[in-house]
């Protein structure tokens, strides 16, 4: 009961929590620079916090304006669009059509019992538009309350920090407390900047394809896989869809123009399987099942918000439960199997 009374909690208290959710996790980014520059060139930390965060907010409001004529462009025709993109994936999917109808004839000729079909309600389930938007009120105001509550986390610093301490009584809860704040500050910073700097190189890769291929907007396709990227799973398999239907309203060639989708898949896995691992090594060790169910998991309670925060989340879930003893099992569940697990299972210890 109480876990389901969390769950729900989360849910319906989605455009609370969320704002509060990516400000903890900018602060997590932005908090080793602030101290770094704090120590080192006696900067005020408000200071150094309001400077990085008008940078933040300059970008932001930068790339947002030269990708909303191309953007906008794109969603005006896309009603045109869709319908070109249907007529060429008919032709695709026909064979597969054609074995459908044959099934449902077969299924008809089969069915002697004369009874009359049974009437089925279909309960709607909230749209697309609504998984993407419907997180908050206003996105502007999400943006604001974020980047607001980002600035009072980067300068208070170790505030909080300090109070959990205070009114730790034991002396081993107060380093534990410390152990875990430090851990889930290196990890979250560390893999945020790696993640960012492979997913901008990706989405520069791809842009010259889409030249290359002569896509139309080449820009708007790189920073697309650029923030999708961000999304475990869910965020290529989306950028897999909208680049088929554009690519097919695009190109009279269907093999030309299925080389859009087949270039990003490539690169895909080039970077997932190949450059991924070698620069992020073993850096957050959640195991991929972990990952793809936390995914599934925000995805519902929070839509894409909360795709882009699956894996912080279960990175900092993993981290605490590491370090308090009666919630290891959980952490050691997340993590990924070492080599003495796989000798284990492979071979079982004599006794």
């Amino acid at each position: 009961m109480a876990i389901l009374a969390v769950v729900y909690t989360l849910y319906f208290g989605r455009a609370f929590c969320i704002p509060i959710v990516f400000a903890v996790e900018l602060n997590f980014l932005m908090s080793p620079a602030v101290r770094w520059i704090h120590r080192k060139l006696r900067v005020p930390a408000a200071l150094t916090s309001a400077i990085m965060i008008l940078a933040v907010a300059g970008g932001l409001g930068y790339g947002i304006y030269s990708l909303a004529a191309p953007a906008q462009d794109w969603l005006t025709s896309a009603p045109t669009t869709l319908a070109r993109a249907g007529q060429k994936l008919h032709k695709i999917m026909k064979p597969m059509e054609q074995v459908t109808r044959t099934a449902d004839q077969m299924d008809k000729a089969t069915n002697i019992s004369g009874a009359q079909p049974t009437r089925t309600v279909v309960v709607a389930g909230p749209s697309m538009g609504s998984r993407f938007f419907g997180t908050t009120q206003s996105i502007v105001g999400a943006l604001l309350e974020v980047l607001v509550l980002t600035f009072f986390l980067l300068s208070a610093g170790d505030l909080f920090l300090q109070k959990t301490i205070k009114v730790s009584t034991r002396r081993a809860s107060q380093r534990t407390a410390v152990e875990i704040a430090r851990e889930i500050e290196t990890s979250i910073s560390r893999y945020l900047v790696t993640s960012a700097f492979l997913n901008v190189i990706e989405g520069v890769v791809f842009t010259g394809i889409m030249y290359i291929l002569k896509m139309p907007n080449p820009f708007l396709w790189g920073a697309l896989v650029t923030a999708l990227e961000f999304i475990p799973y869910v965020g290529a398999l989306t950028l897999i869809a909208i680049l088929t239907i554009a690519s097919l309203t695009v190109f009279d060639s269907i093999p030309h123009a299925l080389l859009v989708p087949g270039s990003f898949v490539a690169l895909n896995l080039i970077q997932g399987n190949l450059v991924g691992p070698m620069v992020m090594g073993h850096r957050l060790s959640l195991n991929p099942v972990a990952i793809f169910i936390g995914v599934a998991f925000w995805w519902e309670i929070w839509g894409i918000a909360g795709a882009f925060l699956a894996v912080p989340m279960l990175a900092s879930l993993k981290i605490v439960c590491d370090h308090v003893e009666y919630l290891g099992p959980i952490g050691e569940f997340l993590g990924q199997r070492d080599q003495d697990e796989r000798r284990l299972a492979v071979r079982p210890v004599e006794t």
